[in-house]
């Protein structure tokens, strides 16, 4: 019987094919006393080892396909099985209790899990249960010598059915095979959903019951454009669907003829559209995608991906492949934003209530001059092989610009009188992300050549909604007046004193909000590279002119996040 389940639209698409469940191996295990605990303990090392390999290998599959952003997530896994207060628990109570080591994982790992999880003022380390979860596993299936689903290993046309899919799970998706996926759990900014746009293949998450509603086999649709999953659809269903996804894939081709073309509104006004990118490994998809400029570089990826600080030459050397690979267009680099969501397993940083409120981005850099000078003198030096912009983020007061510009002029003053070559253009901007900056931006724009709004924290903040909190998700409004006046206040006090204003965070490229910040004037867009030319497209069908009344029907006129998301779909109706 033909079921039809609602879900959170992931990843854009339509798949049609036979479902595939993913079925864990039974990982039940009986509880022994054992005689040789060192006997034990080398049998609990080596399958700590096996995974530590297993680990490796899945994390180099995720770097050649989805990218060395997305990978980074295998870090943390890697970290916990090299980390003495995970293992050496382990290990200790296979010891102390003289039990096997698939008693002694569970009990250390389950209350691991149960202290993360009990951190519901701390997404960051909320999330830390997730992985501890998927890496006690993989030792307990390599402990009773199971096989976790090797998804690598489809051979077939399918859509992946799963409670939730870790990390692990979407590295090994071929998406020759793999044509999409549905989840029980799950939204757009989990990393499945992540993942799956990098693949780009389509994917509907949070539907609540899809692993209950279909078996193995039975034919099932994904629309990831509007959230659907169908279970046993009927022949017709499976017809307008088909050529559904057939229009979107000759949707996407006519997109990738706009590759070369200039972003211009139908009215021939120009703006930018630039990718988000997180180490210089994600160039091709920038350049293949035909970007205009690099908007954000994360450079926090350079210090999360390495076993100690990143020395000067190492990040001048990623700076300046980045800035050579971009053929002098601008690239914008954020200076580290370290601690709230983002740790150094080599950097012991404060104990804090509520990191995402605490040391953290500028004020960590401010702190840690002689890591900021470092950094800085990288960015300078690489300077001149492109047309750098040096992003500060987090800023909250005039004070904290005035310094992180005070230690920028510092060093570039020194390099000058050793006579290295500094960029003739170089720009100086900060991230808009604390409403109290956004509040003042008419002051801040006195100080900077461009703003960038981050848009995740603004939000965040503007709300007073952790974006990680499920128990609060709704608060997490894009499309609040409140957000869109602090956004539009930004971008009318960068025009008032001369200079540009973009926007990288997820709300750059998404298809609500995107005509909303053209009426506002935005200039620069930065997303996700596979996010470009669909905008792109968006771009050409649009007037400024028709959009002029937008912004204050958004800003003034309508009351709630949902007004605004209505009275846009009504505006793109007919385009």
């Amino acid at each position: 019987m033909t079921e039809t389940l609602k879900g959170i639209a992931a990843s854009d698409g339509i798949a049609v094919a036979p479902a595939y469940l993913l079925v864990e191996p039974d990982l039940s295990f009986e509880k022994k006393s054992i005689a040789d605990a060192e006997a034990e303990v080398a049998r609990f090392d080596k399958a700590v080892a096996e995974s530590q390999a297993e680990l490796e290998s899945i994390r180099k599959v995720a770097a050649e396909s989805l990218g060395e952003e997305e990978a980074q997530v295998f870090d943390a896994h890697l970290m916990f099985l090299s980390d003495p207060e995970f293992t050496g628990q382990i290990s200790a109570k296979i010891k102390s209790d003289a039990v096997n080591s698939e008693a002694a994982l569970d009990e250390v790992a389950q209350n691991f899990i149960t202290i993360f999880q009990n951190m519901t003022d701390n997404a960051y380390m909320k999330e830390r249960a997730a992985d501890v979860r998927d890496v006690s596993k993989r030792i307990m299936a390599h402990l009773l010598g199971k096989e976790l689903p090797n998804l690598a290993s489809i051979d077939h046309e399918v859509v992946l059915v799963a409670e939730d899919l870790t990390p692990s799970d979407t590295a090994q998706l071929n998406k020759k095979y793999v044509k999409g996926f549905v989840t029980d759990l799950g939204g757009r900014t989990a990393h499945s959903a992540i993942m799956a746009r990098s693949l780009e293949i389509p994917a509907v998450v949070g539907t609540e019951k899809i692993t209950t509603s279909v078996e193995n086999g039975q034919m099932l649709i994904a629309d990831g454009l509007d959230g659907v999953a169908i279970v046993e659809p009927s022949e017709e269903q499976v017809a307008d669907y088909r050529k559904k996804g057939d229009d979107f894939a000759k949707q996407k081709a006519e997109w990738r003829k706009l590759k070369d073309e200039p972003s211009v509104t139908a009215d021939g006004k120009h703006f930018t559209v630039a990718a988000n990118i997180g180490t210089p490994d994600d160039l091709a998809g920038v350049l293949e995608n035909g970007a205009e400029a690099v908007g954000l570089f994360r450079t926090e990826f350079l210090y999360m991906n390495s076993n100690d600080f990143p020395t000067e030459e190492d990040q001048f050397e990623a700076y300046k492949k980045v800035l050579e690979g971009m053929n002098g267009k601008q690239v914008i680099i954020r200076t580290m934003d370290i601690g709230g969501d983002k740790h150094l397993s080599y950097w012991d940083l404060p104990e804090e209530m509520n990191p995402f409120l605490g040391i953290r981005a500028i004020r960590l850099s401010l702190k840690n001059k002689e890591i900021f000078r470092t950094q800085l003198r990288a960015l300078l030096r690489a300077s001149a092989y492109g047309k750098l912009g040096i992003m500060f983020p987090m800023i909250g007061t005039l004070d904290e610009l005035h310094q992180a510009k005070a230690v920028l002029a510092e060093e570039k003053d020194k390099l000058v009188k050793e006579g290295v070559k500094v960029g003739d253009d170089l720009q100086v901007g900060m991230m808009i992300e604390v409403p109290a900056a956004a509040v003042l931006a008419d002051q801040f724009a006195k100080e900077v050549d461009f703003f960038a709004i981050g848009t995740n924290d603004l939000i965040q903040y503007t709300m007073a909604a952790d974006r990680g909190n499920e128990n609060v998700s709704y608060l997490y409004q894009p499309y609040n007046p409140s957000v869109l006046r602090l956004i539009k206040h930004t971008i009318d006090s960068a025009h008032k004193a001369g200079i540009w204003c973009g926007m990288c965070g997820e709300a750059a490229g998404d298809s609500i909000m995107f005509p909303i910040l053209l009426s506002m004037g935005l200039d620069e867009y930065s997303m996700s590279a596979t996010s470009i030319l669909r905008i792109r497209n968006e771009m050409k069908k649009l007037s400024t002119e028709e959009l002029a009344s937008l912004a204050d029907k958004a800003t003034k006129e309508s009351l709630t996040n949902e007004d605004n998301i209505e009275l846009v779909k009504n505006l793109m109706a007919d385009k």
